[in-house]
């Protein structure tokens, strides 16, 4: 299995950023996605998630009404939209894939390697 993360960039307060996970390597019909953020000396932690299917939709507290998480089965990816985007935000951004209904990153068997989201203020 194998998740290619990219879209991450520079903005400003206010700005917006589409994030998104190719993935490959088997058949992910029933998998779970989910996107997670690292700031620096802090912990992993979780942003949204969502089904292939296109269910099982939640999102952290502190992305709600911003952040929009979506699939393009056809071309196996998932997206990230990140609006209104504040200095909080700024973080590297992880997919990442599971088989259950579950916001904990130790939960995910595979993780794509992160695409950094700087938001300036």
């Amino acid at each position: 299995v194998q998740l290619q993360a990219s879209g991450g960039g520079l903005v400003q307060a206010g700005g917006s950023l589409r994030l998104s996970c190719k993935a490959s390597g088997r058949t992910f019909d029933r998998d779970v996605m989910g996107w997670f953020r690292q700031a620096p000396g802090k912990e992993r932690e979780f942003v949204a998630r969502i089904r292939w299917l296109g269910d099982w939709i939640y999102y952290a507290d502190s992305v709600k009404g911003r952040f929009t998480i979506s699939t393009d089965n056809s071309k196996n990816t998932i997206h990230l939209q990140m609006n209104s985007l504040k200095a909080e935000d700024t973080a590297l951004y992880y997919c990442a894939v599971t088989s259950t209904n579950t916001i904990r990153p130790n939960h995910y068997h595979y993780w794509g390697q992160g695409t950094e989201v700087t938001v300036s203020s």
